[in-house]
């Protein structure tokens, strides 16, 4: 439960056969649902508060008590759906991989294709959040230790941390700027020959990392 959620269900009682904290966490959700659509299909600059509240039918004062501001609203949205993204494309690479290409291509074609179906979700994680600089930044850190993580199945292991902490951060940032392309070009490519580019990408980078 996040901090603002928690701090709202302190003093609660039952209401209706559901806790105050049932009740928080539903309405918490429910905001975050609302969020995800309006910031899934309008830019970032046209989507309110006020107009968050009315698709989920919550007073302002209930939506301050979860979030602080439209920012704390869209970087808590942002990390449920980045962390929704990354443990699809987590459960789609083998677990014991024989090369690199054998682990990153289901990888890569598991991420194209959950970006494709779910093209809300698209918006949020690579459009609209990342009008945050602050957040884009750390974003590309986390997902560069993600990428380490997933590296680690294929046996690969740093040589020089620093280097290897750089490399990942570039690969992750190219692809991001990608796959921006492709989302904002309405995902017309085709999502296999883009999946097979961007494994030969990251194949060819990592491959630096052995020399």
């Amino acid at each position: 439960m996040d901090e603002h959620t928690a701090l709202v269900t302190r003093r609660g009682e039952n209401y209706g056969g559901r806790s105050r904290e049932e009740r928080a966490t539903d309405r918490r959700d429910r905001i975050l649902a609302s969020a995800l659509h309006l910031f899934g299909t309008h830019d970032y600059d046209d989507v309110t508060v006020a107009a968050v509240c009315t698709g989920v039918r919550v007073s302002k004062r209930y939506f301050y008590e979860h979030f602080v501001d439209r920012e704390d609203l869209v970087r808590a949205l942002h990390r449920q759906q980045n962390a929704w993204l990354l443990a699809g494309v987590s459960e789609a690479a083998p677990e014991a991989p024989g090369s690199l290409e054998e682990m990153l291509r289901p990888a890569v074609r598991r991420l194209l294709g959950m970006l494709q179906t779910n093209p809300e979700r698209a918006q949020v994680i690579y459009i609209n959040a990342p009008r945050m600089e602050t957040r884009r930044r750390g974003v590309l850190r986390e997902d560069a230790q993600f990428l380490a993580g997933m590296l680690r199945r294929a046996g690969g292991r740093p040589t020089t941390e620093i280097r290897y902490e750089r490399l990942l951060l570039a690969l992750v940032a190219g692809l991001s700027e990608v796959i921006i392309d492709w989302l904002s070009r309405g995902m017309t490519d085709d999502v296999d020959a883009l999946a097979d580019h961007l494994t030969d990408f990251c194949t060819a980078v990592l491959a630096r990392l052995e020399s």
